[in-house]
């Protein structure tokens, strides 16, 4: 069951990257490795949050369009493009900080912030 309230939302845990042509979301829209967007098991759709990689400090901001993960142990599953733009693509799974900051608007855009 998602939060009733999602300001404020931080977690920091273990973020992993999916990918499955094709296939709906549970928002029901085809998932997109390219695009920004992952998979929260209670955050709402069409939250928007900011991912920090506690390795490297790079940061991404992502729209929630799915539910997930469902490995134990890990927070938050990413398209394969925002693990590359966090730089752990090849690795599989990173330390990250997740942080609502925001809901998209009407055509999925997250809200201007600070990604750095």
């Amino acid at each position: 069951m998602p939060l009733a309230d999602w300001r404020g939302f931080t977690e920091e845990g273990l973020a992993s990257w999916y990918e499955h042509p094709g296939r709906r979301t549970a928002s029901g829209e085809r998932l997109d490795a390219a695009a920004l967007t992952a998979a929260h098991t209670r955050l709402p759709m069409n939250v928007c949050l900011r991912v920090l990689n506690l390795e490297n400090g790079r940061a991404v901001l992502v729209r929630v369009n799915d539910r997930g993960p469902f490995v134990p142990g890990r927070i938050v599953d990413l398209t394969r493009a925002a693990a590359r733009a966090l730089g752990f693509e090849g690795q599989g799974t990173a330390r990250v900080r997740v942080s609502a900051v925001g809901a998209a608007d009407a055509h999925g855009a997250c809200p201007p912030a600070a990604v750095s």
